[in-house]
């Protein structure tokens, strides 16, 4: 056989071997098993860290302006410390009246998602679906959609459009359940944002309280949230939001939180209740 020869029969035969692997893994290319592919990925599926449960606020900094309604001075302006208003939200707060609130229905202006997760109470947390992960609070009987598919639709309502995401998946040091140490919960500090944590950004909102004695926010504003699983030595676990609420009509800055819940043994403290103006 001459070298063009020879060259013929190795390429064709080359090409037969191909074909035949081709033909072997069928359509899908997935093998002898005709290609057959598993479910696609979901949100739930993919979760590196376990948000379900219910979780008990610890309102372990600015008490006087969670657990109670900040009142006004002598003059009637608003307590509106550690938030960067404008002079317009300022003026905003100074006006802001309880009673025409309820007159207006409008009692749950404070239970809006830049403001809610702040409200001392409980969270229930569930998936709804394997891609909607459901946050329901005790007070002012609100449920948020995280949604990791899909996109802003429909008119803008109190709690808005929350797109979800797994911040940091395939980064080092952030695998899978990997547990982390519950060392910054001092007053008033940020939490560690380790890989794993869900990020939020939630907008289309109706404008509404970032604190309950009426410092607005608008409707415009994008809210940024990081919720992240803390481990104690001892098992208990600590759910961390970390919250970002940029609102240019109002804030004159970005205005950071970070809000601490501890995960309870079961729902039996859940007890929803009204929205309230007061």
């Amino acid at each position: 056989m001459t070298r063009f020869g020879r060259n013929v029969f190795t390429l064709t035969a080359s090409m037969a071997v191909a074909v035949s692997l081709m033909l072997a893994q069928g359509p899908g290319g997935g093998g002898a098993k005709g290609g057959a592919k598993g479910p696609p990925a979901t949100a739930k599926s993919q979760a590196p860290i376990d948000l379900t449960g219910t979780w008990v606020s610890l309102v372990t900094e600015d008490w006087l302006y969670r657990m109670v309604t900040p009142g006004k001075d002598a003059k009637g302006k608003a307590d509106i410390a550690s938030v960067p208003v404008t002079p317009a939200a300022r003026a905003a707060a100074d006006a802001w009246d309880p009673a025409k609130d309820e007159a207006a229905g409008q009692q749950c202006k404070a239970y809006g998602a830049a403001g809610l997760m702040r409200v001392p109470g409980r969270l229930n947390v569930d998936w709804s679906d394997d891609n909607t992960l459901r946050i329901q609070t005790d007070a002012g009987t609100q449920t948020r959609l995280m949604r990791f598919t899909g996109d802003v639709a429909g008119a803008p309502s109190l709690q808005g459009f929350s797109k979800a995401t797994w911040d940091g998946m395939g980064r080092a040091g952030g695998g899978r359940g990997a547990p982390t140490a519950a060392t910054n919960l001092a007053p008033g500090a940020a939490a560690p944002i380790r890989a794993g944590a869900m990020k939020v950004v939630t907008t289309n909102m109706t404008g509404g309280y970032i604190r309950k004695n009426g410092v607005p926010y608008s409707a415009n504003t994008v809210l940024t949230e990081y919720y992240d699983i803390l481990h104690e030595p001892n098992g208990d676990l600590y759910l961390v939001i970390s919250t970002i609420v940029d609102d240019p009509a109002n804030l004159t800055g970005l205005f950071r939180t970070s809000t601490h819940f501890k995960k309870e043994a079961n729902a039996s403290k859940f007890k929803p209740s009204a929205c309230s103006a007061r």
